[in-house]
């Protein structure tokens, strides 16, 4: 996901800025730019210390979960939450699992936020726990989860067993398959979240 002055960001998390501090414009040597934005902004990793205090954090999570082997789950587009029977469609030893909803479908006509968005429920992230090989997990919305009793429990669920989760992916252009995703999360010192950019190659086998 771009980031940009207006871009759509989770309700309650700071506004991405972008702000000229030197202008060739206004007759500066060169442009440089002052950004601000949230730790999880746009696309970006969620490491165990976004909900808990002892957690792994962004710049110490094992890069190698980040990036390898991955399997992008094309769902329905009237499905209104990913629950444990989608995740029977991931194939057995994925490792990297990218849920691709109705969500992608939006953003590609407007990157703005919509409240009803598709996201996992409590049984999906309970049945990727139990499979023991999952690694990372990661959807097109910018939370996995909608949550109106604050507690949260996929976050606690994925980030608990050490999973991280990739959230903010646009997924339109990725059908089904297996692909090998990269992606570099920014390297915050303690951060809770980083924004990143990630990546699909398509597995041609």
């Amino acid at each position: 996901m771009p980031l940009f002055s207006g871009m759509p960001a989770f309700p309650g998390d700071p506004a991405f800025r972008d702000e000229p501090a030197r202008s060739l414009a206004r007759g500066d040597a060169y442009n440089l730019s002052s950004l601000a934005l949230g730790s999880h902004a746009g696309t970006h990793v969620d490491p165990p210390r976004h909900f808990f205090e002892q957690g792994t954090t962004v710049d110490r999570l094992d890069v190698s979960a980040l990036n390898g082997p991955s399997y992008v789950v094309e769902l329905p587009p009237d499905l209104s939450a990913v629950r444990a029977k989608e995740v029977a469609r991931v194939p057995a030893g994925a490792e990297r699992v990218l849920f691709r909803t109705s969500n992608s479908t939006r953003w590609a006509r407007d990157l703005a936020f919509f409240p009803d968005y598709v996201s996992l429920d409590v049984t999906a992230a309970d049945e990727l726990v139990a499979r023991g090989d999952v690694r990372l997990v990661g959807i097109d919305s910018l939370s996995i989860e909608t949550d109106p009793t604050g507690r949260f429990p996929v976050h606690h669920a994925l980030l608990g067993a050490g999973i991280p989760i990739l959230e903010g992916l646009l997924l339109a252009d990725a059908p089904a398959g297996r692909y090998d995703l990269a992606c570099l999360p920014l390297r915050i010192r303690d951060g809770d979240g980083g924004p990143a950019r990630a990546l699909l190659r398509f597995r041609d086998e």
